[in-house]
């Protein structure tokens, strides 16, 4: 038999084309996983550069890469994503919104209300009664293209100041 033709003496191309190909799959996801399998792919391909049989290659690839997602991972996350932006968005941005009723809204037949944030929205009432116009509200939920809102009762030192 020709030692040349033995899997364990190629499997280095194989830890290298792992390694590659781990590494473009990281670049278009972005969560890191993928790096972190190539980099124990590269465990395997020194391990196989130092003279192990294939099957403990296989072994130090694995356990590196579960060390690497266990244990490197989740802090270079929190430090990838330290500095990101924490505000809601989308329909999360709009619950707790304050408005002001513009047609009549109540539980049954939609009325508008336009929030605060210059946004105009078919809104229906949350409580069951009917809102009149120019009735502070605000936003407990979306349901679908709809605002649900409940009228805002002014605090008292509110209702002192106003007078």
């Amino acid at each position: 038999m020709d030692v040349l033709s033995t899997p364990d003496t190629w499997a280095w191309i194989g830890w290298i084309v792992l390694i590659l190909v781990f590494v473009v799959i990281e670049m278009l996801t972005g969560e890191l996983t993928f790096l972190m399998l190539s980099g124990g792919s590269a465990a395997g391909l020194l391990s196989d550069l130092l003279g192990a049989p294939l099957w403990m290659q296989a072994i130090v690839a694995a356990l590196a890469a579960v060390a690497l997602l266990t244990f490197l991972r989740p802090p270079l996350l929190r430090r990838l994503h330290r500095g990101a932006d924490e505000r809601p968005s989308g329909v999360d941005a709009l619950l707790g919104l304050q408005g002001l009723v513009l047609s009549r809204v109540s539980p049954s037949v939609p009325g508008q209300v336009k929030l605060t944030n210059g946004d105009v929205w078919t809104a229906r009432s949350d409580t069951g009664i009917r809102l009149d116009p120019a009735t502070r509200v605000e936003v407990v939920r979306i349901d679908g293209a709809t605002a649900v809102v409940r009228a805002v009762v002014p605090r008292a030192h509110e209702q002192e100041v106003a007078t």
